[in-house]
This record gives C-alpha cells, structure tokens and sequence, in this order.
C-alpha cells in the first residue's frame, strides 16, 4: 500500500464508495466515463464470496468480469443505505439491491433469506480504494436451497 499523502474526510470517502457502487450499476463505468479500475490503487485487494481474494487492479479486473459477467443488471438502494465511519480510513456500507442475474431475478426481501443484501467493509485513502470486502449471498437467483433444509418449500 503506498503511504498516505492527503488526509481525506468521512464524506469524501464516503463519495469514494458511492462512486465505485454507482459504476456497477452504470455497467463499470463512473459517473465521469472512466472505468471503476480508476478508482482503486494499483495494490488494492477486493474480496468476493465463492471467489475469493484478488491483489492488483490486473487482479481484480478477473473478479469484476467472472462475476460481472453472470449479472444483466444489478441496481442498488442507495436512499436505504446505512453508513458506518471509522474515524479513519475504514467506511462500512449496509444496503440492498435488485437485478437479473443469468440464473434469475433477484431483490432483497423477496423471499426474506434470498441475495440482495448486502455490506461492503472500503478502506480509503488518497481519493483510492486500498480494500474492499464485499459481504453477500452470490446465490443471486436463490438456486442452492437443497443444501439448506430450512429453505425447503413447506408442504
């Protein structure tokens, strides 16, 4: 990670971030036409669920078009998220969303266990995102029920 050079508000991180989730719902695209590798630094790690850790934008590029591709169409909530700040470089965000992946439609809430919610743990810093976690259900079209019997249609 390279050193800090520029110290950075909640609210300017905070723009980082809805940026970043912006461009997903934008196809990869920020709100100024660059692409959302631009807005990560070059060291940067995203985690995914069932991918895994990727380092480097070259990295994480695999990660956005593996996952990217199996998603039509993904739009966030952005009027219910909840925002957590660390006081540092650390911003949480708790929110929802609804798409088509290629297995399906999904939304949060229906049904009440199913994808769509979700919570990514940034850290940012000098107008870049170093790390972004991202916690959720990638069962996007709630296939992988026989696994969980509690999920089990009620006859």
């Amino acid at each position: 990670m390279a050193l800090a050079k520029e110290t950075m508000t909640d609210e300017q991180r905070k723009s980082v971030a809805l940026e970043y989730l912006k461009a997903f719902d934008n196809g990869g695209v920020t709100s100024t036409g660059d692409g959302i590798l631009d807005l990560f630094a070059d060291d940067a790690q995203v985690y995914f669920p069932k991918w895994g850790l990727a380092t480097g934008k070259d990295d994480i590029g695999r990660l956005f078009t593996d996952v990217g591709t199996t998603i039509k169409q993904i739009e966030h909530h952005y009027s219910h998220f909840n925002w957590v700040f660390s006081g540092g470089d650390v911003v949480v965000c708790e929110g929802t969303s609804h798409g088509e992946h290629r297995d399906g439609p999904w939304r949060a809430g229906v049904p009440e266990w199913a994808a769509g919610r979700w919570c990514d743990v940034f850290e940012i810093r000098d107008w870049k995102i170093q790390r972004v976690f991202i916690y959720l259900d990638p069962d996007y079209a709630s296939k992988d029920t026989e696994r969980y019997p509690w999920l089990a249609p009620e006859s």
